[in-house]
This record gives structure tokens, sequence and C-alpha cells, in this order.
């Protein structure tokens, strides 16, 4: 299993986290934690005047698929707005349980062999489910 699961991609990823440290000045912080495995991702964001992710932060403590979802997120979260985070999420959520292709999201597909693995799943959605509540929060405080 873990030789199938653990591919080298994934330990790069999960070895490589860009914006691996916390906002100073975050617009809005979410955490997701993960009750079957203990994994925590906490990601603080910023969103500039068009209200898209200006800057990131995340904390990490998850397994080495936790890591590396995180990290995917983090490549390619700058310029996203809230609404495209929610999609991400859902999408990921839906194709880790078999429906229908990875989301619109670079890299994703390199988690592939995680999706026959259920009790995985929730570790994996945990920075794109933080990242989505931020986002959302930091919109709402920014509208009101």
């Amino acid at each position: 299993m873990s030789g199938q699961l653990y591919t080298t991609e994934i330990l790069r990823l999960a070895a490589s986290i860009p914006h691996h440290a916390r906002l100073v000045h975050a617009h809005a912080t979410a955490e997701k934690r993960s009750p079957v495995c203990g994994s925590r991702v906490t990601v603080d964001v910023a969103l500039d005047a068009g209200g898209r992710v200006g800057e990131v932060g995340l904390l990490v403590r998850a397994c080495a698929l936790g890591q590396a979802s995180s990290s995917l997120l983090a490549q390619n979260i700058l310029g996203r707005t809230p609404d495209e985070l929610a999609t991400a999420r859902d999408g990921l959520t839906a194709w880790l349980a078999g429906k229908g292709e990875p989301p619109d999201w670079p890299g994703l597909a390199v988690l592939a062999a995680a999706r026959d693995y259920p009790a995985r799943h929730p570790s994996i959605r945990l920075a794109f489910e933080a990242a989505a509540a931020a986002a959302a929060d930091a919109a709402r405080a920014k509208a009101a």
C-alpha cells in the first residue's frame, strides 16, 4: 500500500510547502482538523483590492498526503477568488469520492492513488477546506 500511495512526487510536495508561515496581518484565518487522523491545517489569507487572495500563510500539521495537498494549494492560491476556492474544494471532494475528473487545479492528479483510501480523504481536503473558509470569511469582512 505505502509504496503505491506515497510516491516520490507526493513526498517531494510534502517537503516543499510554499507560504509555510502564518501571516501577521491576515484578513481571516480558518483551521480544519481531520477527526480520523488528527491532521490539522491552518490557513491565513489577505485579499487584495480586487477581492482575490493576495497573501497566504499556512501552518500544516498533517500526514504526507495532507502536506502534499497543502503544497499544491499553496503553489496556486495567489490570485484566486473565494468562489474559485470553494469550487476547487467541492471539486476535490467529489473527485476523491469517485465522481468525475480532478478539479481544475494544477497538480491534483498526483493524488489519484489516494482515491482508493477513503480514510485519507479528510487529510487531503483540509487545506482546500480551510482556504475556502478563510477566503469567504475575508470577503464577508471586507464587504461589511
